[in-house]
């Protein structure tokens, strides 16, 4: 929800950074896979109650996602980026709740199953959409820079990164912000479920 406003905020300095990088020869894809290792390191740092430590590693990693893209448009974007950039982020995000739920299963691990459960809602309906998009040839009018079609929602990456810092800083609320996190995220895929469905019916009826 808060994705298009963030962006436009950040972008500037993104761009200069990335224009710098570019110049060193860097590659795109070598930022979005170093970015995914150093977001890792999260878990392990996480498991152990170095919030601190998880909190740096975490914004590291969306600096590098944010960087990666930049660079991708200034060297000519690829399938094969965009397809490392999803699944990486994917596989971070459910990282960084897993990282919770080791830190104090007691607590934390029935909230934590429902956070990622409420993912699978929003990645899903996300995912599948974007196959469909691109298989009638549609585009974002919200996010036209994408490597795909982007299906907007409450919970996009500003919110859930917000949820996240949430959590590291108050990690004692873990269980609390995971719950109200995941009902967004069922608000969410309902939301998404209900654009995707109309949006294809109504391409069906043109065809």
């Amino acid at each position: 929800m808060l994705d298009r406003w963030s962006l436009k905020l950040i972008k500037p300095a993104l761009g200069n950074t990335a224009k710098l990088l570019n110049k060193l020869d860097i590659k795109a894809n070598h930022v979005t896979v170093t970015g995914f290792f150093i977001g890792m390191l999260s878990i392990p740092l996480l498991a152990f109650e170095h919030y601190n430590w998880a909190l740096v590693a975490l914004v590291l990693n969306r600096l590098a996602d944010g960087l990666d893209g930049e660079l991708a448009r200034l060297q000519s974007a690829t399938d094969t980026g965009a397809f490392l950039d999803i699944v990486l982020d994917f596989i971070f995000y459910s990282g960084i709740v897993f990282g919770f739920a080791l830190a104090n299963p007691d607590a934390n691990a029935l909230a934590a199953s429902a956070l990622i459960f409420s993912f699978m809602g929003t990645g899903a309906s996300f995912l599948a959409f974007a196959i469909f998009a691109e298989r009638r040839q549609l585009s974002s009018m919200t996010y036209p820079s994408k490597g795909f079609y982007y299906l907007n929602g409450i919970t996009e990456g500003t919110e859930t990164i917000a949820f996240f810092v949430l959590m590291c800083i108050w990690p004692m609320h873990f269980a609390i912000f995971a719950w109200i996190f995941a009902g967004l995220c069922a608000v969410t895929t309902v939301i998404r479920v209900r654009s995707g469905v109309f949006t294809l019916t109504e391409q069906e009826r043109k065809a």
